[in-house]
């Protein structure tokens, strides 16, 4: 059992033992789940996790508008009641302090550590700078007109279904829709699968940019409990669509963003199962699943998916550059009103840059590339978790990343890491607050450090400035 598993159960076991001991009597109300989350330093999933598995004992009983509330002692329900919409849902609001954040951190003089970009010194950029000049020179045409109509380039297309041969379900060419990055793919899959008010699963913590996406969208996000090296709980996720209301699953499984943790192949498919017998579509990002530090890079849950429900979504923006812009989405079932919706938002994909990735992802100079730059990410990892060991205080704990670029850093409960962010701008030293990575504002004495670039004297003297910052506090 996880230990996100183990938390809502406890939980759920000790109001239990106050309803035995009499502390909790027949109609008494529980305290609601937005106290409970706060006062035990649990998500809100977490807490409605416990409260539902109270009511499906029939210890407990949901009231409209008015919380939870202890039932008469009798026997216990075989299914709770249904709900159209899960109450543990929250309205998304994290753009405007996510866009103060980056801002800040993406100042001259500020040390890297917020935003999660590559230093160009590891990209092969001068490689594809010459192959852009071939390119223009070789098909002159591809300059002339354009269409708002998507067209896809065949032989980018083809060395995708190329590079899934490995995968045990490689993907369909037919199935495929080139963007204009890994963001717009995540947003055309989700504007294909839901709308206004729906509610979307996440992880948690989950990474930001999903979280605006979903804000943008007017739609609700529902926290899943997520256990650092084996990623998003399938157990809990079962629970939360058992009843419906969930209108589509929003995951990072392989070096998830901030964990950096892998889900083990056994569960991603329990998890495409599940779905798809429930009907919840899954849009997968695996912008880092060519990041792993493992021997053998992980499979997608697209690779056990039978029913074409998962939205395959990623680019090359972490392992060439993000100036390419340029992602795709093999969306599955759903390619048509992903194209669709391609169509009517941002039209063509630019045809150049489709032709200069076909042609270096043919080479192979891609594959001797992704080699070094997997070494030179772990390496850079290990270097900051060092760091921060040295500098931050001695409770302190990390993730372990099993891919990736970005440290998750847990520090003691006392701090938070909002209120002293302000502090470390001023010494020049910027991070993502942990709250920003969790719609119901959880995670507040956490952070995210950006581990992209490599680790220089100037890099380390920055996280014991913060460390110092820290400790001061």
């Amino acid at each position: 059992m996880s230990e996100a598993m183990l938390r809502y159960e406890k939980l759920a076991a000790e109001l239990e033992g106050m309803m035995a001991d009499g502390a909790l009597r027949h109609g008494d109300r529980l305290p609601s789940v937005r106290r409970l989350s706060v006062e035990r330093r649990l998500s809100v999933s977490t807490v409605v996790q416990a409260l539902r598995q109270l009511e499906d004992r029939g210890l407990v009983e949901a009231r409209p508008q008015s919380g939870y509330f202890v039932r008469r002692p009798g026997p216990a329900r075989a299914e709770p009641a249904q709900r159209s919409t899960p109450e543990m849902a929250v309205p998304v609001d994290v753009s405007q302090r996510l866009v103060r954040v980056l801002q800040a951190g993406c100042k001259p003089l500020v040390a890297p550590l917020a935003a999660a970009l590559p230093a160009a010194e590891l990209l092969p950029l001068a490689a594809l700078q010459r192959l852009y000049a071939s390119v223009a020179r070789r098909h002159p045409k591809l300059l002339e007109g354009g269409s708002h109509i998507n067209m896809d380039e065949p032989a980018l297309v083809r060395q995708l279904v190329l590079r899934s041969l490995a995968w045990g379900g490689p993907l369909a060419g037919d199935e495929i829709v080139i963007t204009n990055s890994c963001t717009e793919a995540l947003g055309l899959c989700l504007r294909a699968v839901t709308k206004p008010g729906d509610t979307v699963a996440v992880e948690s913590p989950a990474y930001y940019l999903m979280l605006q996406l979903l804000e943008t969208l007017g739609l609700k996000a529902l926290e899943i409990p997520t256990d650092p090296r084996t990623g998003l709980s399938v157990e809990a996720l079962e629970l939360a669509t058992r009843h419906g209301g969930i209108a589509a699953c929003l995951l990072v499984p392989n070096a998830s963003n901030p964990l950096g943790c892998v889900m083990p192949d056994e569960k991603k498919r329990q998890l495409a199962a599940l779905t798809a017998a429930r009907g919840v579509p899954v849009i997968e990002d695996d912008i880092y699943g060519d990041l792993h530090f493992g021997p053998r890079r992980p499979w997608p849950i697209k690779a056990f998916d039978t029913s074409g429900n998962v939205m395959l979504c990623s680019s090359f923006s972490k392992s060439l550059t993000p100036a390419l812009r340029i992602g795709f989405v093999a969306a599955g079932r759903y390619r048509s009103a992903i194209a669709l919706q391609k169509t009517i938002t941002s039209g063509a994909t630019n045809p150049i840059t489709q032709h200069v990735l076909a042609e270096y992802l043919e080479s192979s100079a891609f594959e001797r590339h992704l080699r070094t730059l997997r070494r030179s990410y772990e390496r850079q990892v290990d270097s900051m978790q060092a760091a921060v060991s040295r500098y931050f205080p001695a409770a302190t704990r990390m993730s372990q990343p099993q891919g990736g670029y970005v440290l998750w850093v847990e520090l003691p409960e006392e701090f938070d890491t909002t209120a002293l962010y302000e502090r470390a701008i001023g010494e020049n030293i910027a991070y993502v607050p942990g709250e920003l990575f969790s719609p119901s504002g959880m995670y507040r004495n956490c952070l995210r450090l950006n581990c992209g670039n490599p680790h220089s004297p100037e890099i380390d003297d920055a996280v014991r400035r913060l460390g110092a910052v820290i400790v001061s506090a």
